[in-house]
């Protein structure tokens, strides 16, 4: 049973929180001395609403009838592993959780976090829930980029040193690419159902090509979006090397045929892959911008 809310709590997209607490700790270290305990609690935080995000997902398309015939990860609701109760109050429980940490931080940091909190958790909850979820009408990508990307980043920078610059919004472009890269292979992967069940994810929208197209896009813009920080940290480049690993990912959805279950586990691996990358270029970052 723990095994299911394990993989419930979908852990190949962990690396989206976990990356971007990362950069955007080692963006606070350029600036001079970090309160580490402040990034321990900003790291709880960030994959805190990951894991609420992923549970109110799979809460809110099982109980939507989204998820009947997926494929991929576990689905609690919708495979009857979990009611959709104790999925929601998964939720709610991982969204506290974040919450809780979040108000130390904004009670020692400032006030105004508790608003910033606020909002990523509402869109967590409101990516699938809700009367007119945003994940449903080809906002999904959009989202994950500004919160899993340029607030997460630019949250922690501050957190930890108490200051934003503009090292720290030049930084998280890429990684939000990144963390868009894993939502557009995964809308991939289940591009058929989610069409089926009138979940309109900008895959459903574009079609499968562009969608290939868009994630090819999103992986090399990345790469592309580190040369403007090359005037203020000259070793960020360094995260170039990571190339190598995205060589594995993009090749995988760009050749991938086969139909059914057998382009699903493919697109899976992609989704794996992608993490991987993620978190590659995310440590080669970090790396560079302590240099």
């Amino acid at each position: 049973m723990l095994t299911h809310w394990i993989s419930g709590a979908r852990p190949r997209t962990l690396g989206a929180a976990v990356a971007a607490v990362v950069v955007g700790t080692a963006v606070g270290a350029t600036e001079g001395s970090i309160i580490w305990w402040r990034a321990l609690l900003a790291l709880i935080v960030a994959v805190g609403i990951q894991v609420g995000t992923n549970y109110a997902n799979d809460y809110s398309d099982g109980k939507r009838g989204a998820d009947a015939r997926r494929s991929g990860p576990v689905r609690l609701v919708a495979s009857g592993l979990a009611s959709p109760m104790a999925v929601k109050r998964a939720a709610i429980i991982s969204f506290a959780i974040a919450a809780a940490v979040g108000a130390v931080l904004a009670v020692i940091v400032n006030p105004l976090l508790f608003l910033f909190g606020g909002a990523c958790i509402l869109a967590g909850w409101l990516y699938t829930g809700g009367p007119r979820p945003y994940g449903y009408i080809g906002l999904g990508e959009l989202f994950v980029f500004l919160f899993f990307g340029v607030a997460a980043v630019c949250g922690t920078a501050y957190v930890v040193t108490s200051r934003l610059d503009l090292v720290a919004l030049l930084a998280s472009l890429p990684v939000g690419l990144l963390a868009t890269a894993l939502l557009v292979v995964n809308n991939l992967r289940d591009i058929d159902t989610d069409a089926s069940s009138g979940k309109r994810t900008v895959a459903v929208m574009i079609g499968e090509r562009a969608t290939r197209s868009l994630y090819v896009g999103c992986v090399i813009g990345a790469f592309l979006l580190v040369i403007p920080l090359w005037p203020y940290r000259h070793w960020a480049l360094l995260s170039l090397i990571a190339l190598v690993v995205a060589f594995v990912p993009l090749k995988k959805v760009i050749t991938v045929t086969d139909k059914g279950e057998g382009r699903s586990r493919e697109l899976v691996k992609a989704l794996g892959a992608t993490g991987a990358l993620q978190m590659t270029f995310a440590l080669l970052l970090a790396v560079g911008l302590v240099i």
